[in-house]
């Protein structure tokens, strides 16, 4: 699901304090064997969903089933981006949840390689067989223009190579198209902002240029 912010401003903390004590909750849920302490750290896991549905649209509910029930050390969850090009077009898909464009991709998924994730993911999503060529970027979804949202993300861009296939549409994809790097679409900035496309054509740009990890 998907949070908005009543009124978010750049300074305000009050989702990274929440993502905080959530960090710190679970973690403590997870390790700590004495009643009290564990009292507490349910407490603190409580304090974090109300932060959270006091500032958004959410139901306590909602932020407990999506937010605050998770078990085991507390890790930051990973995005893994196709970066595909033909020429000089960058290959994006339009999401079916909000009509803007974006590079393939998703959640990385257990069992599977962040590069096994890039080739399925173009795959379902845009209907093309890749094969996976370099780690382009490493980056932490806070320090970027992304809306706001209640987890920690490391975002992953693997740089890709089509070998087969054609563009279809998948189930969460409307439309597939390459694009220039002055024509792009209107963006998912859920999952990427124009200035990570931007950073994505250096890369094309530049086939020297080193691994990006911020």
């Amino acid at each position: 699901m998907e949070y908005t912010a009543r009124a978010t401003r750049p300074e305000e903390k009050w989702l990274e304090w929440a993502k905080q004590i959530q960090a710190i909750a679970q973690t403590g849920l997870t390790y700590c064997k004495d009643v009290y302490d564990l009292e507490r750290y349910e407490m603190l896991r409580e304090m974090s969903v109300d932060i959270l549905a006091n500032y958004t649209f959410a139901s306590k509910d909602q932020v407990r089933m999506s937010f605050a029930n998770e078990t085991g050390y507390a890790t930051p969850k990973v995005d893994v981006r196709a970066v595909v090009f033909k020429g000089n077009q960058i290959l994006l898909v339009r999401e079916k949840v909000d009509g803007a464009w974006a590079l393939p991709g998703g959640w990385a998924d257990i069992g599977c390689s962040p590069t096994e994730v890039a080739v399925k993911e173009v795959s379902e999503e845009a209907g093309f067989t890749v094969k996976a060529k370099r780690l382009l970027a490493v980056l932490d979804k806070k320090y970027h223009q992304h809306p706001p949202e209640p987890y920690h993300v490391y975002k992953l861009f693997i740089e890709c190579e089509i070998v087969g296939g054609e563009a279809a549409v998948g189930t969460e994809t409307s439309a597939v198209q390459f694009f220039a790097e002055h024509d792009l679409p209107s963006l998912s900035l859920e999952r990427n902002t124009p200035a990570q496309i931007r950073t994505m054509f250096e890369f094309l740009k530049d086939p020297h240029k080193t691994v990006i990890v911020d």
